[in-house]
């Protein structure tokens, strides 16, 4: 992972250390929020993965969607079937 990146996942990193035991395990996606914004980094590079993350973030609320929702390029079958263009 990229410096930037890695600079970028510390508060993610921080969240899933010290809030999210707090607040429970009940994430309305599969992978967690936390973890998708990880893989996203990891995967996209700071900028794009930084897009992802703050994308997902904001569809995490009560009226938005739950399910299986992977970072872009991680499930290729995922990809081809539901038409992501993330």
């Amino acid at each position: 992972m990229r410096f930037l990146a890695r600079l970028i996942a510390l508060p993610v990193r921080g969240y899933r250390l010290l809030f999210s035991p707090w607040v429970g395990f009940n994430c309305r996606y599969q992978p967690t929020c936390s973890a998708y914004a990880l893989e996203a980094l990891e995967r996209h590079g700071p900028l794009k993965g930084t897009y992802l993350m703050l994308r997902r973030i904001g569809r995490c609320h009560p009226f938005g969607s739950s399910g299986y929702d992977p970072v872009p390029g991680a499930d290729p079958e995922h990809d081809r079937c539901c038409g992501h263009d993330h």
